[in-house]
Parts: structure tokens; sequence; C-alpha cells
């Protein structure tokens, strides 16, 4: 689940991360001058993948091998599947290996994806990026996720060192439609419409946001900021932009709403000693009518899936839609590969419409794919969909938080527990976020 993942990254920050991106590039990090997008004249070709993907995940890496193998006959893909923390923790050690893999999954962000385009252990993209218009078809806030300057510097800008694919996964509001319905409740529509349902479920005698905090869960905050946020500055604050500060991002108004939420009694009681698979149990078994969510993560099975529906609700200020996203896993192609040119073309293929639509045919969140068929029974699958698409169309993702420095998420957790127990205030939550931040960045030049 990818709140745990961003748990994990954490802690492989550390370990992965031995020497910090700093200045200085190498012909290493320089882009192929000459590429090729013609997979039927490369010859027989085999390609060695390595990810992390299990369960449903699983099932649609290998629809999308076994779809590109029939389009291009000549290409044989051969999979190997490691554990998430495994693969992240000795990526950079096996893409030094002439036997590694050609393609794997990496992880965004300083911690993974910087370290190992710096040590020039993937190939540049950007040449392929022209030639199968990436450029053009990938939103921006997505593409910015995959890019780095190649003095390493700067995230979020430059040279593309990965792609994503036709999947996302976001941050945003489930509801259990059972519940509204018996509330008399229409789903919400924006921020106000949320609120008023709140206080309308709080008085029923309902827990209007099934929540857990124990361990540290952002997505309440981080929901929130999304919807008050400055998209722009959002993005660069998280890329490392250090003339903008977590006050000019919606962060103390964020945690402002999300302590009134708790002291208004929204929370579950006791939610301080809820852990998160406590709370998504309690959620998906009745408890709550609301809950911030990452997409995918309530486990909903095909039955369970027509009671619980999705919302990515538009900004405040009516600005159009913003949401945290990303796609699971940065696609990387191994510059020790000897078929870069067919390994690119694979990376094109995740990006496809047919990949999108086997994702959703495997219960999946789609991107960059509107046209996809969503099973109609599939009320959750019909929203996630839904949202993947709409920030699509207004270029609207924001990446996750704990991007911004490899601590970021540890000081959020242990700073929302301080505020809920009314040890510190919205200001002196932003200073330290700023704190953190602005530490890492100055560590960096």
């Amino acid at each position: 689940m990818r709140v745990h993942k961003a748990v994990i990254a954490g802690a492989i920050a550390l370990s992965l991360a031995a020497c910090s991106p700093g200045s200085g590039s190498s012909d290493k990090t320089a882009a192929p001058t000459t590429v090729s997008t013609d997979v039927a004249k490369a010859g027989n070709v085999t390609l060695n993948l390595t990810d992390f993907w299990g369960a449903a995940e699983g099932e649609w890496i290998k629809q999308v091998i076994t779809d590109f193998e029939k389009k291009y006959p000549n290409v044989k893909i051969v999979r190997k599947t490691e554990d998430w923390g495994q693969l992240n923790s000795t990526l950079n050690l096996q893409l030094q290996d002439a036997g590694g893999p050609d393609i794997a999954t990496a992880n965004n962000g300083w911690q993974s994806l910087g370290t190992l385009a710096k040590g020039g252990l993937v190939v540049n993209l950007d040449a392929y990026a022209k030639a199968y218009g990436w450029d053009k078809s990938v939103p921006t806030t997505i593409a910015r996720q995959n890019q780095f300057t190649t003095d390493f510097k700067t995230m979020g800008s430059g040279s593309w060192f990965a792609t994503p694919m036709a999947r996302t996964s976001l941050i945003g509001l489930y509801y259990n439609a059972d519940k509204l319905k018996a509330l008399g409740i229409a789903p919400p529509t924006n921020l106000a419409d949320l609120e008023a349902d709140a206080a309308k479920a709080k008085a029923a005698g309902q827990i209007p946001f099934e929540y857990g905090s124990q361990d540290g869960s952002t997505t309440v905050l981080l929901g929130l900021q999304a919807l008050l946020a400055d998209k722009k500055k959002l993005n660069d604050y998280i890329y490392g932009d250090s003339t903008v500060k977590a006050a000019d991002i919606g962060m103390t108004d964020a945690v402002t709403l999300t302590k009134k939420w708790a002291d208004q009694g929204w929370f579950p009681p006791n939610f301080n000693g809820i852990d998160y698979q406590t709370a998504v149990a309690n959620f998906v078994g009745g408890k709550g009518v609301f809950r911030w969510e990452y997409t995918g993560s309530l486990g909903l099975n095909t039955q369970q899936q027509g009671h619980f529906g999705y919302l990515q609700l538009p900004q405040q200020s009516g600005s159009g839609t913003v949401g945290v996203g990303a796609a699971p896993g940065a696609m990387v192609v191994s510059a020790k590969s000897k078929h870069p040119d067919v390994a690119a073309a694979f990376l094109n293929y995740m990006m496809s419409p047919e990949a999108g639509q086997a994702a959703v045919d495997r219960g999946l969140v789609p991107a960059m794919s509107p046209d996809v068929q969503v099973p109609p029974a599939s009320l959750s699958l019909t929203g996630e969909s839904a949202g993947a698409a709409t920030l699509d169309k207004n270029d609207g993702y924001v990446p996750y938080f704990d991007w911004s420095s490899p601590t970021m998420l540890d000081t959020l957790g242990q700073n929302l527990q301080l505020l809920y127990a009314g040890k510190t205030t919205a200001d002196k939550f932003t200073a330290a976020v700023d704190k953190d931040r602005d530490t890492f960045l100055a560590g960096q030049s």
C-alpha cells in the first residue's frame, strides 16, 4: 500500500542515498544522440524486468507484457518480482551488474531515482521523450516527478530519467454510500459541502471521518492541503524552491482545519490509539462515513466496490482540481542495457490506453486513459477513474509531500501527534516543516 511504501522510503533513504545529489554532471548522464522507435527491426531481443508488484498489480504487468510481446513477436520480456523494500535498497547494486535488469521500478525522489540518475546507472530518456511525444502527452505535473537537472541540484525539471505509466495512485475522499443514503446526504461536491455533511453525520451519531493517527497517518492533512494550496507553489516547494515557504502552500490552513475537525469530534474516539490497518478495517467494516485514503489501499472486493464511492474534490478557490498523486513506480532503463531502444518502447507501451484499460480490468486506477471502460457496478473504481481523468485534464497532480526531504514524513507524523495533544500550534507545525525542508536543501548545496 502506498502509505506504507512512503514510510519505508524514509527508512531506506539513509542507506540508499549514501552520496547525496549535488553538483557535477558527466557524460554518463547525457541523453543518447541517436534512438530508434522501430522495435520490429531490432531483431530478436530479450529484456529483463524487475518490479515489486503483486496481486492485481502483478496481473496487470503480466498482461501488459503479454500484449507487448504479441505486438512485437521478436521481443521476450523476462520478469522478476522482488519485495518492495528489498528492491529499492538493492537496485543501485543491481544496475551496476551487467546481468542486472534492463528495466526496473524505482522510487521517485532524491533517495532513489535521483541517486540512480546521478550515478549514471539509468538512461537519460530525453531523446525518447521527444521521439514518442511524452513531453506533450504526459501532464507536466506528472512529468516533473521523473525529471532532474543534470547537475543534480534540482528535482522536478531538466531531463527525464524515468517514466510514469497508465496507472496512478491518488489521495482522495472515500465515502460509505449506504450511510450517505441512510442519512439523506448526497455525496459532497466541494469542501463546504463536506463539512456540512460531516456535521450532519456527527449529529446523527455517526463518526464523520474514520481515521487513526497512531502511526502518523498524513492522508487527512495532505488531502486538505491539496484543496487549499496553489498548485504551482506546492509543486515548487516539494521540488526544492527555497523561496516558497510552507505558509505559502496552505500548510498552516490545512493544519488548522485538521485540528478543528479533531476538536469537533469528527474523528473516532481515541483516534490517537488507532493504527492504520485497524482504521482501514473499521471503515471497510462499516464504521465512519468518510475516509481520506490512498486509492487502492482499502482492498475492496468486487462486491464491496459497489458500496463505497470515491471523490476528487475541487479546490476551495474554484480554480480547478488538484490532488496528491503519482504513478506507482518510476520506470527506469539501465545504462548497461544492450537494447535501450526496445526498453524505451516498452516504457512507452506502459503509458498506452491499452495498458490503462488493462489496469481498469483488474480494478486498478488508470491514468492518461480518458476512454477506458469502467464496470458500472464498481462505484469506487468509477469515482477513482473519474478523479484521475480530472487531474489529467487539469494537469492537477502534486507529488507526495515527503519527497521534499528524506525526513519529512517523520516530521509530519511527529508534529501531527503533538498537534492533536495540544502541544504545538499550526504556526509551529509549519515552521517545523520549513526547518526540515530547508535543512535538507542547505545540505544539497
